[in-house]
């Protein structure tokens, strides 16, 4: 009776018994390639913003003086400096509060009463205006928000004329039109950064225990109660998400008040300026760490209250 005689393994055999017997040397060879390009170009490049950051630059040449130095975080104290700073800060909590308000009810109906084609409705509303162009929102905002636009128009028709001009004429928030003051800025970052309010909140509402609400309901609590001790802890997790993408997206945008608003800086367009027609690196790298200071410490305070512990 002859053996039967099997084939010479290949190198392609071999390879694949090795992973096989050692699963974890595939994972490696499968996430060194994401790895490796987010230590050299992501945290690469933030590192190189860092060190930039410690140099200053020549008050009479211009040029960059590489040694190490706290000039630069220095001369972000200065008024003009600081303004840009606490601008950009406020505007990013203003908007972050507003999403909440807007999108809580919003996720809370999708989360909790939604279902078949009026879920489905949620979503395409929802992420419809992601599918479109970031700058043609932006630019259709600016024509929306003019002087001559439909909000002006529709102000006067319904004859809200003057309480729009009394609006404008608030100070530091107003202006010559909507599209050219801080409540303009305000309206459209809140407009393009809501959907990333509403999706994680819908997420973390959906989670929250029907058998929960019920019971606090049969305990005697009110709604508000049920609100306050039950679905908001519970929902915490998705409102911290959908914040963390609020507040970072509005500090480091640039192209909204560059469009929509006042003349006044944002450390966005301030960044962009001082790296590109003023040449201050260093500043720029100065203005571009704080957003990266600032989220660093609401992340930890966001952990510190157990925003976390439910993801």
């Amino acid at each position: 009776m002859s053996m039967a005689v099997h084939p010479a393994r290949g190198p392609g055999d071999r390879l694949t018994g090795l992973f096989w017997r050692r699963p974890t040397v595939l994972l490696a060879l499968l996430i060194a390639p994401p790895l490796l390009w987010l230590g050299v170009v992501y945290l690469g490049s933030l590192a190189a913003l860092l060190w930039q950051s410690f140099y200053s630059i020549d008050e009479f040449s211009g040029m960059i003086v590489p040694e190490f130095t706290l000039k630069t975080y220095a001369e972000l104290l200065r008024p003009a400096n600081a303004d840009v700073i606490l601008r950009t800060v406020l505007m990013a909590s203003a908007v972050t509060a507003a999403s909440v308000v807007l999108a809580f009810p919003i996720a809370y109906y999708a989360a909790r009463y939604a279902r078949g084609r009026m879920k489905a409705a949620f979503y395409l509303g929802v992420m419809l205006p992601l599918w479109s162009s970031y700058l043609v929102k932006v630019y259709a905002w600016k024509l929306i928000l003019a002087r001559e636009g439909i909000v002006t128009w529709a102000a006067e028709g319904i004859g809200a004329g003057n309480l729009l001009a009394a609006v404008l004429a608030l100070p530091v928030i107003g202006g010559n039109s909507l599209s050219t003051s801080y409540i303009g800025t305000f309206v459209v970052f809140v407009y393009v950064w809501l959907p990333f309010m509403i999706l994680p909140m819908q997420a973390s509402l959906e989670r929250v225990p029907a058998a929960m609400l019920e019971a606090s309901s049969d305990l005697g609590a009110t709604s508000w109660q049920t609100f306050r001790h039950v679905i908001l802890p519970l929902a915490l997790p998705g409102v911290i998400a959908g914040t963390i993408f609020t507040f970072s997206l509005t500090l480091g945008d640039y192209i909204i008040p560059q469009i929509v608003g006042s003349s006044r800086f944002f450390i966005g367009q301030a960044v962009y300026m001082l790296q590109g027609t003023a040449g201050n690196l260093p500043l720029a790298a100065a203005f571009a760490v704080v957003p990266i200071v600032i989220m660093l410490a609401y992340l930890a305070f966001a952990r510190r209250i157990g925003a976390f512990d439910a993801l």
